[in-house]
């Protein structure tokens, strides 16, 4: 008997070493991570990321760079210019079936690593407006960000939800969110729609002028989730902002972290499971990484597929 647990042990430590040697035998795997512009909160996330893999997983060479946003990012891993990036869930949704920006252009090898960090919508006024709902934009100049971004997407489904015709009833500004801070301070517009985890510093530089958020209300999510299954309500806490003494209700869809399908099962087991071992250090460098919770990272993703890599971590933590 003592032979036999011996044999046992004996082949158990080779198995244990062969597998260690596969890995240190794994072929180079080059990552590039497209992130959004130099000057956002993506793109500090995304070179934290790379920078782990980087130094943690001896085959992989990771490194970020700038981009266009989630847009930009799924067609460059759509056309294998990129292999791992980070969109919003619906972004990811309409490229892995084609619609919207992606129709004609679907990519359904899409894979999901995680679910990372709600990413809120934002709906901040002056104090001269009168807006208090989404439906009191009506006729005002309003900021919507460029046509066809993921933002101007919101817009348009939360304003049609709100019973608005879009853009036609707004007089719409085309800008980004530097743009729509400034020109909020500068009371010279109404409102602007701003998309971002919080605190998003576009809204502290126009909160910190007298402008404020309003709520997007329950009838408004529901109405949205009837169509979309990427929403969810968010609460963005009281003291987030200057000025802001009560929470606001919101909407939210959560940012995803996805790959290309053809990365191998053991590459994105390992990056995912570097990711989550390392998520209190990352978390400690960019705050909206803070907090995250390995268990949650299969929710809210609009049923979007996991890599098998990812799932096979999942698994193992029991979040599957």
């Amino acid at each position: 008997m003592k032979k036999m647990i011996k044999l046992v042990s004996a082949i158990t430590g080779l198995m244990i070493a062969s597998n260690a040697l596969a890995d240190a035998n794994h072929a180079k795997v080059s990552i590039n991570f497209p992130t959004a512009s130099a000057s956002g909160a993506l793109y500090a996330v995304g070179a934290a990321i790379t920078h782990l893999w980087d130094e943690k997983i001896d085959y992989v060479s990771a490194s970020s760079q700038a981009s266009a946003g989630g847009i930009d990012n799924l067609n460059q891993v759509a056309e294998g210019e990129a292999q791992v990036s980070i969109a919003i869930s619906s972004n990811c949704y309409q490229a892995l079936n084609g619609t919207d920006s992606f129709e004609g252009y679907a990519y359904p090898d899409l894979k999901v690593i995680a679910g990372l960090y709600f990413n809120p919508n934002q709906v901040v006024v002056t104090g001269k407006s009168g807006i208090k709902t989404l439906e009191d934009v009506k006729g005002k100049h309003f900021a919507v960000a460029s046509a066809g971004s993921s933002v101007y997407g919101e817009c348009q489904n939360h304003f049609e939800a709100a019973g608005l015709k879009f853009p036609d009833d707004l007089n719409a500004e085309y800008i980004t969110f530097t743009d729509a801070a400034d020109m909020l301070q500068n009371n010279t517009i109404d409102g602007a729609w701003i998309m971002s985890g919080v605190p998003a510093s576009a809204v502290t530089q126009a909160l910190s002028s007298g402008s404020k958020l309003i709520p997007i209300e329950d009838k408004i999510l529901n109405t949205l989730k009837e169509k979309f299954p990427w929403y969810a309500s968010y609460t963005i806490p009281a003291g987030t902002y200057p000025g802001q003494d009560q929470a606001v209700k919101t909407t939210a869809i959560k940012m995803v972290m996805f790959c290309r399908g053809d990365l191998d099962e053991q590459t994105v087991y390992d990056l995912t499971k570097t990711f989550w071992t390392n998520i209190k250090e990352l978390g400690q460098a960019q705050s909206n990484l803070k907090g995250l919770d390995p268990k949650n990272a299969v929710k809210d993703i609009a049923n979007l597929p996991l890599h098998s890599g990812a799932e096979k971590f999942y698994k193992e933590i029991g979040a599957l």
